[in-house]
């Protein structure tokens, strides 16, 4: 069963949602994961692959944005692609549970300061505990 884990980020936090995304994609590639970003639109989309690319000096993630196919790339963004292959770890950046959220062995829930966003976080978690996954909450200060 998939494995729910939320970030939540504190007043103290000294990350942004994309860069926390970013974070993780990074932990989990360097893991041997393939890595989804799931995103609410396009220009997010945009926003996360630029993140992608400048969030540390000196990184590279192997990632690209994806509309259609099964790209090559063990990273993936996208708004409206639905993974089918053998992606491990969904990020989750989008106001609701995307429908094919329960394909991965990991979930990543990035809740930042945002009132709103906070509360469509907390919508989600109602979700995933009303059917049983198994979550952990993070709560990231720095």
């Amino acid at each position: 069963m998939t494995r729910v884990d939320f970030y939540i980020l504190g007043d103290a936090a000294k990350a942004d949602r994309y860069l926390t995304a970013c974070r993780l994609a990074e932990k989990a590639w360097g893991l041997g994961h393939r890595v989804h970003v799931h995103t609410a639109s396009r220009d997010e989309a945009a926003r996360v692959d630029e993140k992608l690319w400048t969030f540390r000096d000196g990184s590279f993630l192997p990632h690209e944005i994806v509309t259609d196919g099964e790209p090559p790339c063990p990273v993936t963004v996208s708004d409206t692609w639905e993974p089918t292959g053998e992606c491990e770890v969904l990020i989750n950046l989008a106001p609701e549970v995307p429908p094919f959220f329960s394909r991965f062995e990991r979930v990543a829930e990035i809740i930042d300061r945002d009132e709103e966003a906070r509360q469509l976080g907390r919508e989600r978690f109602r979700f995933y505990r009303d059917r049983g996954y198994d979550l952990t909450t993070h709560e990231l200060d720095k």
